[in-house]
Parts: C-alpha cells; structure tokens; sequence
C-alpha cells in the first residue's frame, strides 16, 4: 500500500500555487508582460560589455513597446551562438560584466557536431529566480495530475551536474543535473539513486547501475527527456534481469561491471541483502518471461518524456510496457539555452514563460529570407509555424536555437507552441526542401503497407550524387537486400506524396533514386554509444536528426551498415547504367535531328 506523500504534497502545492498565479498574470496578457521583461533584462545588464556595446540604455529610451522592440532589432542582430562566443570566452577567462553583471556561476555545456561545443553561462539570478521557480512550478503540475506521483521512489535520467571546470575556475556540465539537486531535501528522499551513478564513465555499466537500483523500488515516477533512454533502459533490463536479481538478492552490484572503486563503494554502502524483492522478481519472469516495466513497476503514476519531434519515433518501442492509468506527460520544449516553459496536461504543447524569458518569432515561409519580419509572442497564429528567437537573464540576446515549432491553442492569452523538428532536419539538394518529419512519416507508412517492422530509420543527402542514402535497422536482421530496396521504394513513394518538390525532382531526374543500407542490430544504440564517449553527445538528452547533410556522421552510419559495400555499390552501378543509356539515348536523338537537316 502506498502511503500518501502529504508533507511533499502540502509544501510544493503551496509554492507551486504561488508560481502559477504569477504565470497566469502573465498568460492573460502577453504584451504587456513580454515588454516587461525585456526592459527588465536590458536594464539588468545596461552596463556590461555587451550591453554597452550594443546600446541598451538607447533602446531603454523607447516610450512604446512597438519602438522598443524595433531599436532592439536595430542594435541587436539575429544571432547563433558563434556570435556570442567571444563574450563568452572573457567569461571563461575570468572577466565580469561581460554578457551580463558578474560572472557565472557554471557553464551548460552542449555538445557541437562539426564545431567546438558551446558554453552555455548559467548566472544566480537565471539559476535561483528562474529555473528555481520553473522546477517548483514543474514538480506541482506533476502533483496536480498525479496525487500518489511522489508515494514511491523517482527516477530521473539526466546529465552530470560537474564535469570540470574553465580557467577560471567555473564548473561546466549539465544544468539539468543540477538541477536535480536543487531541490528540497524531503523530495531528494524519493530519489531512487545518488547522482553519482552520472560519473560512471562506463555507459553500459551506467545505465546497469540506474536499472538494478531502480527495479528493486517501487518506482513511481520516471523522468527523462529523451524516450530513447526508456528503450535503452528496457533492452539493459532485458538483458540483464537475472544478474539484478542475483544482485538484489545479495545486496551487491555486479562485480564484472567497469565501474571506479569510489563509486561503487559509494553506492553498495546503503544496501542490504534483498531476498524478498529478489523472489518477488523472480516470480515476475516465471508469469511473463519478458517482465516490462508494468509488472516490476506497478505503481508507477507518471512518465515524463519528449513526445514531439523525431523522439516520436522512439515512443512506439515501449507503447504498453507501462501501465495503462499511467500519466505520460511531455517534458516541455526546452534546451541547454532556455526552458522555454512546461505541458500543463498531457498533451504536446509548451505553454511559454512570458514573464521569465522574451520571444521573437520567424515565421517558416520566411526562413531564407535575409531580413525575415519578426513576430511577437502575442502575434503568433494557431497552426502555423515559426522558428524561436530568445532572449534570456543568462546574456543570450536574439539567440537563434534553430528549431521549428507549431503553434496550439492559447492558454489564457498566450499562444502555445511545440517542437516540430530542428530547422536544419530541413535539406535540400536541388530545392526540394525535404523535411525530417516526412520521411519518418513515410517510414512508418511504409511499415504498414509492407507488414515490415524497423527498430531505427535515417537518410543523408548526398550532394555530390544527387541522392538520398536511406539506412534501415530491421527488428527481423535476416530481411535481405532485396527486401529492404522494396521497402526503400515505398518510403520514396510516399515521400514525392507529401512534398510536391521532391517529386518533381525525383520525376525529372534531378534527383536519383535513393541509396539503401541495412544497418546491424542495435546500430543507434552503438552510434550513441560512441557518440557519448568521443564527447560529441550526451546520454540524457542525446538528440539526433534523423534526416542529415553531415558527412560526419554519415561516416559514423557507413560503419554500422551490413553489405554497405555490395549495396553502394550496385546502387552507383545500377545510375551509371542508367546515365550511360540516357546519354546514348539523347546523342541517337541529336545525332538523328542532323541528320534530318543535312537530308533537308
């Protein structure tokens, strides 16, 4: 029987209250609270570096919101982060006043694919008065759904809080790990493990010590941006059951398992010998050979994951593993740079923080354009499509996070929004302007046309081909070459159906047919794994687009690719064929027409 969590319930209930009325102001009228906050944000940093050189007391001197937003515009360009990092490098340095007054109290480190990672500056006051406040505000909506949600043990996957420090100092890691321990200490209670399970390098072992900890709880909530980690978590426990119940059982954690000394001690020194659990666990495997979460977990309240964009694909590959009254909530739309705001229920869309951060928009119709108009907050349009300029207390001013969002209904006044996919899951090789979501969308249209399962799908555009190569992880690893080009020309098909442009071109050649490769079980999971340990990702939020023009990681998938060769090279053979026989056909033709006016 779980016991009621009234001291937890009663105390974030208070203070979630408090947040949320404040948030509600703010919903109510967007424009008003949007011009607020960013007058309070460059009166904050006025004088620092940036802001002098970038006139915030001249943008200040505006009278109406509609003059202080175009002076801001002015003076502040559009920006990624390239832009920022020389501000932010005499941060690391040790230099105050810089981006904003102070210095930082950590950096949130994101990892970068073709260049050097970006340092995130996480100051006090965005630390203390922002993110504390969207924490208490997110841990009382889970409250608000879930009344049993803090009855029994919590999982929470994220990043390490410290994973070193800059030259001067200042710790960088993840800000989400931080957070985790910024809580109160009667919440920390519920924690099913200690944070420093996140040191151990080893992923593999990881993820085996968060999953034995884990499965001999009652585990009620589970928290982790990427649903990709759920899957990651179910293979280990399949993988493994036996050696946790041994474990369990013997109050230890498997020997084998490369894991540092310190670290171990420090974990095993809580536990006990555990028969019961360790026979109840047992018993579970006997009734269904393949325990789920649903059965080790029964009392599991709340599932709190990324539903949108490519994670999509992810959340099919555990659809009925946990219990069926189970609250599965989006985790919001939000990223190392900003948390732009939280689901209120268990739908897709964000509801923004007008009052924490200032939001410009570009719609997507208007993206390549070189002066695209940019929209307010309170000016968005429900179904359409922008992508998010930001402004926020930790000295990201007009920051492009590349995303495209959707907007949903208002809450209050204020529009919603949630993620579609990152704007450069958009490519093109001759203007067809293919989307990621289409081509996952033709993956799954194509499993159901052809009865065929995948475990992970990804195309790379090929420039220099004029091609797509589609990589296909099958559940069934004996499916053949030949099967798998049948499959590819279906997802083809469907494709030229949902992108007019993409037709076109496939139709006139333009672009050629598409390059198939089988990928070896398990192949995601490998790339993330190699992805974590060469420091070009993180494992609790790893994103991956799924539809790339990035050599790199193309390489990275080559390698993973079972007959790679074989089916390159037919595919390269079979467009030279088909090249040479259209050349001959059109050198017939001219040859014929000449022919023709020399007879004439």
């Amino acid at each position: 029987m779980l016991k009621y969590p009234l001291i937890i319930n009663l105390v974030m209930g208070i203070v979630g209250r408090i947040e949320l009325h404040k948030l509600n102001k703010a919903s109510r009228n967007p424009r008003k609270a949007q011009e607020q906050t960013l007058r309070k944000m460059l009166t904050l940093s006025k004088d620092t570096v940036y802001g002098r050189e970038h006139h915030f007391a001249e943008i200040l001197d505006c009278k109406t919101d509609t003059e202080l937003y175009a002076r801001y515009q002015q003076y502040v360009h559009k920006q990624d982060y390239e832009k920022l990092r020389p501000y932010v490098n005499r941060s690391k340095e040790g230099a105050q006043d810089i981006l904003f007054p102070g210095h930082p109290v950590m950096y949130a480190t994101t990892s970068g694919t073709t260049a050097e990672p970006k340092w995130i500056p996480i100051t006090k006051h965005y630390l203390k008065s922002i993110y504390g406040k969207m924490t208490r505000l997110w841990i009382y909506n889970f409250i608000r759904h879930r009344q049993m949600v803090f009855a029994g043990k919590v999982v929470i996957i994220v990043g390490k809080a410290v994973e070193g420090r800059a030259l001067d100092g200042t710790v960088f890691g993840s800000v989400s790990g931080l957070t985790r321990k910024d809580v109160p200490g009667f919440i920390k209670k519920h924690y099913a493990f200690s944070s420093i399970v996140y040191d151990i390098p080893d992923y593999n072992a990881r993820y085996y010590a968060i999953m034995r900890l884990s499965i001999e709880q009652d585990v009620t909530m589970l928290v982790t941006a990427n649903p990709s980690t759920i899957v990651e978590m179910q293979h280990n426990a399949i993988e493994y059951y036996d050696k946790y119940v041994e474990d369990i059982e013997n109050g230890t954690i498997n020997k084998d398992l490369n894991i540092p000394d310190y670290i171990r001690e420090e974990l095993e020194k809580d536990l006990k010998p555990n028969p019961k659990r360790a026979a109840e666990l047992r018993r579970l495997k006997e009734q269904y050979y393949t325990p789920l979460p649903r059965h080790y977990w029964p009392n599991m309240q709340t599932l709190s994951t990324w539903k949108c964009g490519n994670t999509k694909v992810y959340l099919d590959k555990f659809q009925g593993s946990f219990p069926d009254e189970i609250c599965h909530q989006e985790i919001g739309y939000f990223s190392s740079e900003c948390r732009f705001g939280f689901v209120m229920d268990e739908g897709i869309d964000t509801t923004l923080f007008p009052h924490f951060h200032y939001y410009e928009f570009v719609a997507e119709e208007d993206l390549d354009k070189p002066n695209p108009r940019f929209w307010q907050l309170y000016e968005l349009e429900e179904g359409k499509r922008y992508s998010p300029i930001v402004t926020t207390y930790a000295g990201l001013y007009r920051y492009d996070v590349s995303d495209l969002v959707e907007v949903g209904p208002k809450y209050l006044g204020t529009p919603t929004i949630h993620m579609v996919q990152k704007v450069n899951g958009i490519v093109s090789i001759t203007g067809e302007k293919l989307q990621e979501n289409q081509f996952m969308t033709s993956v799954q249209n194509a499993e159901k046309a052809m009865d065929i399962q995948t475990k992970f799908s990804i195309a790379f555009a090929d420039v220099e081909r004029s091609t797509y190569h589609f990589y296909f992880e099958f559940a069934d690893q004996s499916t053949s070459q030949e099967v798998a080009e049948r499959f590819a020309a279906v997802v083809d098909e469907e494709m030229k159906k949902m992108n007019i442009e993409y037709e076109s071109k496939r139709d006139s050649l333009r672009l050629k047919t598409p390059i198939t490769h089988r990928l070896r079980s398990n192949a995601f999971d490998q790339f993330k794994q190699a992805s974590i340990a060469d420091g070009s990702g993180r494992d609790g939020q790893f994103k991956l687009n799924l539809l790339l023009q990035d050599e790199k990681r193309h390489a990275k998938f080559k390698q993973l690719a079972l007959d790679a060769k074989e089916a390159v090279g037919k595919a390269i053979d079979g467009f030279e064929h088909k090249h040479i026989v259209r050349k001959e056909k059109r050198q017939a033709k001219r040859q014929a027409k000449r022919q023709t006016k020399k007879q004439g």
